[in-house]
């Protein structure tokens, strides 16, 4: 991207307080998980009244942030019943799905609840029960927690993601995907009734 995405104009906003916005909508705790360019974000984060841990291993890959972010879970809040994995370059995701994903978990039954996408995946955005946290914590270089996904497919729970799970690696991605949150918005704001 040839800059850190979080930083990414989105709105009025940057991307971090975009997505820090939707995800304190479900009236949760938020941790944001960091690595390159953590001193230019925590500011951002800090002003939107987040926790933060800055992954010092971000250049092995996802698995180690998804692990450091867990870890952090399970300190800041051992009787956690589960967590919620979404990822930054996500921004399409609603409040209503999140809230979907959340309300459909049930603690205390080693349920997964993954969003499932148009194209016929089962990914993240999703919520682990607690008995994944270990799993999760030795997550490492580029595995993901779609390892746990597809080690326990008995206890995933699919929920309709439409084209919400696009995500963005390139500028031209971003672009793209930034054209239609503003189309989305407008329709919305348009017809309210329909959010």
């Amino acid at each position: 991207m040839g800059q850190p995405k979080q930083l990414l104009p989105w709105g009025k906003q940057t991307l971090i307080e975009h997505q820090l916005s939707i995800l304190q909508k479900t009236g949760n705790p938020v941790l944001v998980v960091l690595g390159a360019e953590s001193k230019k974000i925590i500011p951002l984060i800090e002003k939107k009244d987040a926790r933060f841990v800055v992954n010092k291993e971000w250049e092995t890959g996802m698995g180690s942030s998804i692990a450091a972010g867990v870890k952090e879970v399970s300190v800041l809040f051992p009787e956690a019943g589960a967590v919620l994995v979404a990822l930054l370059d996500q921004p399409l995701v609603s409040i209503t799905h999140y809230n979907e994903l959340l309300t459909t978990f049930q603690p205390g039954k080693q349920q997964i609840i993954a969003s499932h996408s148009e194209k016929g995946w089962l990914g993240v955005p999703a919520v682990y029960d607690r008995c994944y946290f270990q799993e999760l914590i030795q997550l490492a270089n580029e595995q993901g927690a779609k390892k746990l996904i597809k080690k326990y497919p008995s206890k995933v729970i699919g929920i309709k993601a439409e084209n919400l799970l696009e995500d963005m690696d390139t500028m031209e991605g971003y672009l793209r995907i930034l054209e239609i949150w503003k189309k989305n918005k407008n329709i919305n704001s348009r017809n309210p009734e329909i959010r």
